[in-house]
C-alpha cells in the first residue's frame, strides 16, 4: 500500500551560522570533483552564512560511481542524528538512491527534523521521507549546483526562500540554460524562454508532491509513495526522456489510487534533447479525463535546466492562471 502521507511538519528554517551536512545518497563526490567548481560553491554558501561539512563516506566510489548501501545509510543517518547539523544536502543525483529506502530509520528522521534538499534521483528520498516521516523536504539544487559560475541566479534565491522562509512566490525567469556547464564554464549559451504554457486554465491549491517523474515512478505501488489525493503534482524529466516515455510515465502515475483527486499539474521545462514541444504536451494532457477541470501548466523553471526553483515536498502550492498569467505561490502550511 502507498504511504499515508501523514500530517506534515516544517523543519526549522536555515539561518546564518547554521551547519549544512553534504552527503552522497547517489553518486560520489569524487565523481563530481572530476570538474572542480568548489570555489564558487564555497563563495555562495559563505554568502548565505552556512557552514558546510561533509559525510564521512562522500568520496567513496565504486564501479558505478556510487558507494555501498551501508556507507550511504551511515552518512544519512548520522546527518539527521547530529544535533549540530541544521540542514542536509545531496552532492549530486545519480540512479540508485532508492536502494536505501528499505533500511532508512524513519523514527530517527521524524525525531530530528531538518532541511533535506536535492533533486533528480533524490526525488525518491524527498518524497519517501515526507510519506513515512511526515517531514517536509525539498526537491531543489544539489551542493554541486552552487558551482555554476554564471547564470546561477535565481536558483540560489529560490533555494534561500524555500529553506529560510515560510511562504514565497516564484517570479518566472526570462531566460534559461541547458548545457553541461560544469565541464566548461566559459562556453555557455543562454536562451530566451517562452514563459509558462497554460495547458488548462484555472486556479487551485494542494499539497506538493513530485520532482523527477522517472524517479518518482520508482515509488509506485510501494509503502514509500505519498498519497496522491489532494496533491498538486510537480513533474519534470531529463534529456533521456522523449514524448513517448513521458506520456506513458504520466499515464502510469495517473492510474494510481487517489490520482482522480489531484488538484493540479505543473510540468517543468524539458531539455532540448527530449524534443518535447507545447503541442505534444497539449495532446497528451487532453487525453486524460482526470486532468480535465484542473489547472495544468508547463515550461516552468524547475527540472534539469537552469534556473530551477525549489519545491517543498509536503508543503503547499497555489496556482492561478487568471487573465492568461501564471501566478505560483508556495507555503509550508495551508492557509485554510
Amino acid at each position: 500500500m502507498p504511504g499515508t502521507s501523514p500530517t506534515s511538519f516544517v523543519p526549522r528554517r536555515l539561518a546564518p551560522g547554521d551547519t549544512l551536512r553534504v552527503i552522497a545518497p547517489s553518486c560520489s563526490r569524487s565523481f563530481v570533483m572530476e570538474h572542480d567548481n568548489t570555489r564558487w560553491i564555497n563563495e555562495r554558501f559563505d554568502a548565505l552564512g552556512l557552514r558546510v561539512q561533509f559525510g564521512d563516506h562522500v568520496d567513496e566510489r565504486d564501479e558505478v560511481d556510487s558507494s555501498s548501501i551501508d556507507s550511504r545509510l551511515e552518512d544519512l543517518h548520522a546527518a539527521f542524528a547530529d544535533p549540530e547539523v541544521n540542514g542536509i544536502m545531496s552532492v549530486i543525483g545519480g540512479f540508485n538512491a532508492n536502494e536505501l529506502l528499505p533500511y532508512l530509520n524513519w523514527e530517527l528522521i521524524a525525531a530530528n527534523p531538518k532541511v533535506f534538499c536535492g533533486y533528480s534521483d533524490i526525488t525518491v528520498l524527498a518524497n519517501a521521507i515526507y510519506s513515512k516521516a511526515g517531514l517536509i523536504t525539498y526537491v531543489g539544487a544539489h551542493w554541486s549546483s552552487f558551482g555554476m559560475r554564471d547564470h546561477f541566479e535565481p536558483t540560489g534565491q529560490w533555494f534561500r526562500q524555500a529553506t529560510h522562509e515560510l511562504s514565497w512566490s516564484v517570479e518566472h525567469h526570462h531566460e534559461f540554460t541547458d548545457d553541461l556547464w560544469f565541464m566548461d564554464q566559459d562556453q555557455r549559451e543562454v536562451h530566451p524562454t517562452q514563459g509558462p504554457w497554460i495547458l488548462n486554465p484555472g486556479k487551485s491549491s494542494g499539497r506538493v508532491i513530485g520532482g523527477n517523474l522517472g524517479t518518482l515512478r520508482l515509488l509506485q505501488g510501494g509503502e514509500f509513495m505519498p498519497e496522491l489525493a489532494g496533491a498538486f503534482l510537480f513533474l519534470e524529466d531529463d534529456s533521456a526522456t522523449n514524448i513517448d516515455e513521458f506520456a506513458r510515465s504520466l499515464a502510469s502515475l495517473l492510474h494510481m489510487p487517489g490520482a482522480e483527486r489531484i488538484r493540479g499539474l505543473a510540468i517543468g521545462r524539458f531539455q532540448f534533447a527530449s524534443q518535447i514541444s507545447r503541442s505534444l504536451l497539449e495532446l497528451i494532457v487532453a487525453k486524460h479525463p482526470v486532468l480535465a477541470g484542473i489547472p495544468v501548466v508547463a515550461n516552468l523553471d524547475f527540472g534539469h535546466t537552469s534556473p530551477m526553483f525549489t519545491l517543498p515536498i509536503g508543503g503547499w502550492a497555489q496556482l492561478d492562471t487568471t487573465d492568461g498569467k501564471v501566478r505560483l505561490d508556495f507555503a509550508h502550511q495551508s492557509a485554510s
